[in-house]
């Protein structure tokens, strides 16, 4: 058994283009429980498709050649559903692309909240999002990164998250001595999940991280479209109009309150694709909107 685990780990670490994957946090896990669940790997093709039962984070670095990096650097946060983790294709692949373009990318594997693993399961995958900004932003020197370029990339739940650190940052769910910045300097919202809202939300997302009745103060305080002020990071947004798993009205309400506030943003939707469609395009192909987005904002 030790020796499987371990080679799971291996194959993370080793997946192309990695330099190394490190434990999120240096020492103790904020708001963990000793239990801890056994994490389940999916692989094939000597790549980790799919994670469940996360209990310890971590953060896996892909940093660009020298000659072509940008100073920039992404927090990619994979969709699913906060009860997997869509490791390869909404974590590995995206990194990938980003590297070519000389951004740095670093795939977060957060906890997936569980009463089990965590005293309050509905702040863990968020202590986790700005622990990895607060980690990237310390060491932004050391990886030869702008610590005014550090964004965050989610996709699905995981854009959820995304949207959620990038409009909950005022306040601190982690130790933070050294005062780091917690907000992201963009972000990037692929067919998110924003809204908890009975009317808006994915209810496999809302029922895993809120629990099952989600008191009204839970629903409001993570509908991120009623989170967005003035400071909300410059955001890029994606979806389909036929998306029948989680629905394109909450990018469309996202963007209209960014609006709203004067927040910087641009919307691409599609008529049709269904839920992950990017998944089946060259990453290369629908990421060159965003790219050129980045250029323009950073």
């Amino acid at each position: 058994m030790k020796q499987l685990t371990f080679l799971l780990i291996l194959i993370i670490s080793m997946q192309l283009g990695a330099q190394k994957t490190m434990d999120l946090y240096p020492a103790s896990i904020p708001n963990s429980k000793s239990y801890s669940l056994k994490e389940k790997l999916t692989v094939k093709n000597d790549r980790v498709t799919w994670i469940e039962n996360v209990s310890k984070p971590t953060l896996t670095i892909y940093l660009p050649d020298a000659e072509i990096a940008t100073g920039a650097g992404v927090i990619i946060c994979p969709g699913g559903g906060y009860s997997g983790e869509s490791y390869d294709l909404e974590g590995v692949v995206i990194a990938e692309a980003f590297v070519r373009k000389g951004v740095a990318a670093f795939i977060l594997k957060y906890r997936l909240p569980d009463d089990l693993i965590m005293i309050d399961k509905t702040i863990g995958p968020l202590q986790d999002a700005q622990q990895a900004i607060k980690t990237v932003r310390d060491r932004a020197k050391e990886w030869q990164l702008d610590a005014d370029k550090i964004g965050i990339i989610g996709f699905s739940a995981g854009g959820h998250l995304a949207s959620t650190a990038g409009t909950h940052f005022e306040k601190s769910y982690i130790p933070n001595a050294e005062n780091t910045s917690l907000r992201p300097s963009f972000m990037i919202l692929v067919y998110p999940v924003i809204s908890m809202t009975d009317e808006l939300t994915h209810n496999g997302s809302r029922d895993r991280l809120l629990g099952k009745p989600a008191t009204e103060k839970q629903i409001k305080l993570f509908s991120n479209e009623l989170q967005v002020k003035t400071n909300t990071p410059p955001t890029w947004l994606t979806h389909t109009g036929d998306d029948n798993v989680v629905s394109v009205e909450n990018s469309i309400r996202f963007y209209q309150e960014l609006i709203r506030n004067n927040v910087s943003a641009e919307m691409h939707l599609y008529p049709k694709g269904n839920h992950g469609f990017v998944l089946s395009l060259p990453t290369d192909e629908w990421m060159q909107p965003l790219f050129n987005w980045m250029k323009k904002i950073l």
